[in-house]
Order: C-alpha cells, then sequence, then structure tokens
C-alpha cells in the first residue's frame, strides 16, 4: 500500500509524526512524503523533522508564500505532477492549510482516495481561510479521521456517510504523550532564566490579528499593560515584520516584562508551555497542547475550531480587543484552585493510540 502524505506546515509535521512512525513498523505501508513548501523557509520545517526524527520528504515543491489563490493554484499543479508520477494508492491530508486542501483536490480530481486527519473540526466562522480548507477537503475525503467525537457530529450533520467516519482521536496527542520525555530534558526555562509558573507564553501569527494595524495593537497594548507577568514571546518571523512596519516593535521592546525570543522547537515550546502560568495564543494547535499540559489558555480570536476546551473551562476567547484581554485574564488570575481543576478535566481528544487507529484503517481501505 502506497500512501502519498502532503504537508506543509510546521503543524502537520507535529500531526504527521505519529503516524508516519506506526507505518514505519508494518512492512505492507510505504509513507510517500511531499512538503509543499508553504511556509517560504524550508529550514524552519526541518527543524520539527528533525526533532521528531522524520524522513526528509522525497518532493519538495518549493512554493513559498503568496496569496491563498495562488499558493493553492501553484500547489494543486505541483500535486497533480507528482501524483501522476508516484502512483499512490491514496493520498492523506493532515490538518487545514491551503497544502491541505491542495492535495485533497489534486487527489480527488485524479480519481485517487483521500483520507483527512483531523476531519470535522469547525469553527463556524467562514472568514477563516483554514475553515474554508476543512470543509472542502471533508468534502472530498473517502476516510474522515475525527479526533473528537463533536467533529463526528458536525461530519454527520453535513451529511457525511457515517461509514466514512472514524473517530481515531488526536494525532497531536499521540506526539506530545510520545515526546514529553524529550521536552522534560530541555533546558530551556534555564537558558531564558524563568521559573515554574512565574512566566506567560505568547504567540500570535494569524493574518487578521497581525496584518490588521489596530488588531495587532491592541493585542500588544494589553500585553503591555498585564505588568502582572513576565511575557515570553517567540517571535515569528512574519509577525517581527509586521512589528517593525507598525513601528510597535519599539513598544514591545521597552516594556520590562515582555522578552522577545526566537522562535522554539517543539520539545522546547512543550516545557515553555506546561510550566507557565498561561498561554496567550491564535494557534489552533497550542490551544490543544495547552489543554493536555494543564494550562489555561488565553485564545486572541473570537472563534475556534476546539470548542471542546472551551466548554471545558480551559480555554477563554477573549479575541483581540485590548480591554476585553486585560479584563478576562485579570478575571482568571483571581480564579482560586484553577491549575487543579484543570487538572481534573476529561480529555475528549482519544486515548493517544489515534495513529494506530489511522494506520490500521488506511489498511482495511487500501
Amino acid at each position: 500500500m502506497k500512501v502519498m502524505l502532503v504537508i506543509g506546515a510546521r503543524p502537520q509535521i507535529i500531526k504527521s509524526a505519529p503516524i508516519i512512525h506506526e507505518a514505519s513498523k508494518d512492512a505492507e505501508v510505504e509513507f510517500q512524503i511531499v512538503h509543499t513548501g508553504q511556509h517560504y523557509d524550508f529550514e524552519m520545517s526541518r527543524i520539527f523533522l528533525d526533532e521528531l526524527e522524520l524522513p526528509d520528504p522525497i518532493v519538495n515543491l518549493g512554493v513559498g508564500s503568496g496569496s491563498h489563490a495562488w499558493q493553492t493554484g501553484k500547489m494543486m499543479v505541483g500535486l497533480e505532477k507528482t501524483i501522476k508520477k508516484l502512483k499512490p494508492d491514496l493520498v492523506l491530508v493532515p490538518g487545514d492549510t491551503n497544502s491541505t486542501l491542495a492535495g485533497a483536490l489534486a487527489a480527488v480530481k485524479l480519481h485517487v482516495p483521500v483520507a483527512h486527519v483531523e476531519a470535522g473540526a469547525r469553527s463556524y466562522d467562514m472568514k477563516m481561510p483554514e475553515e474554508v480548507n476543512r470543509r472542502l477537503t471533508d468534502h472530498c475525503s473517502r476516510i474522515l479521521f475525527a479526533a473528537t467525537e463533536n467533529c463526528v457530529k458536525n461530519l454527520l450533520k453535513e451529511g457525511i456517510p457515517e461509514d466514512q467516519i472514524r473517530f481515531s482521536g488526536d494525532t497531536m496527542y499521540d506526539a506530545l504523550l510520545k515526546r514529553m520525555v524529550g521536552a522534560l530534558r530541555s533546558h530551556v526555562l534555564e537558558r531564558l532564566g524563568l521559573k515554574v509558573g512565574e512566566y506567560a507564553v505568547l504567540t500570535v501569527h494569524r493574518p487578521e490579528n497581525v496584518d490588521d494595524p489596530k488588531a495587532l495593537k491592541d493585542i500588544v497594548e494589553a500585553v503591555i499593560q498585564l505588568k502582572e507577568l513576565v511575557m515570553i514571546f517567540p517571535v515569528h518571523p512574519r509577525t517581527l515584520e509586521r512589528l517593525k512596519a507598525t513601528g510597535l516593535l519599539k513598544r514591545v521592546k521597552v516594556a520590562k516584562h515582555v522578552r522577545l525570543v526566537d522562535p522554539v522547537g517543539y520539545h522546547e515550546m512543550l516545557q515553555l508551555v506546561k510550566d507557565s502560568k498561561m498561554v496567550f495564543t491564535d494557534s489552533g494547535g497550542l490551544q490543544k497542547e495547552a489543554f493536555w499540559l494543564h494550562t489555561l489558555c488565553i485564545t486572541l480570536r473570537e472563534r475556534t475550531e476546539w470548542v471542546e476546551t472551551v466548554k471545558l473551562g480551559a480555554n477563554m476567547l477573549v479575541g483581540n480587543n485590548k480591554e476585553m484581554i486585560v479584563r478576562k485574564v485579570r478575571e482568571c488570575l483571581a480564579i482560586e484552585g484553577l491549575e487543579t481543576k484543570l487538572k481534573e478535566l476529561p480529555n475528549p481528544f482519544g486515548d493517544g493510540n489515534a495513529s494506530v487507529k489511522i494506520v490500521e484503517a488506511l489498511k482495511e481501505f487500501c
């Protein structure tokens, strides 16, 4: 069985790693990893490939950044040629990036079955490019691997046949369980001079936050106002460019409690999140990782596809309004026994064996 796996962004590497490792145990399964080059700097992806002990992709399309239409179209052209050359039995697409959608569309138009990992996640915000990607990919797919029971319900409501849906659990949870040993060996706290529970982690990269000057200013001003928290801010290269362009970088640098650091690897980020007071982010994956590590998440969005974390009280949606961010954070800081409550929450994301279930289902299908 030949499975062509399409990746293009760092979160997809994390989501795919447990599946690749599980498939490598089976001589019947051949994985063909294709990287679209969606992120303009492939070396940023290579760090994750090395950390997660993954082989290099056999193809790198090197598409780079661009508008959604240009990027997705260029990927489809490259992926169509690659599918014709590699002749896979199935194309596997994880997540919700432009690479995910391009892989699904290129495959289905060539009558090659598509399997989607993380199917059924819904924010119901069609202004989010990822929401469009998720929905279209799901309706191109023959096998849909859902991370939660809520994702299964979403797919059924949209008319996806029940026999095409598998509740697998979340492969990111698999990855976290396997990699926490490496994360705990990380010296990132020592390197940054941090103490457990005495800092917060901040990440922001989404276009609606970094490309909108008012939104970015509100987030920065909120962070500056929250002087009661030491903020560790691993800055995405694109976010750094926007901070410079808007003049906000100077504001951040003069705030003594905010520390800008270079982007960190997977293990170091897990360690930082685990030992932090709380996490500020607009990342979907980091919302889940914070949940699994029993750390409160402050999500800089008005909606999330991972509504389970919100319903359980582990994730606060605050958007990008300064007053809302500051008020909600201070309310959370006043909650007594929050850490204990977070540790007692049920986990709706499966049992940590999603990759086993996915590989078994792929073998049955092919």
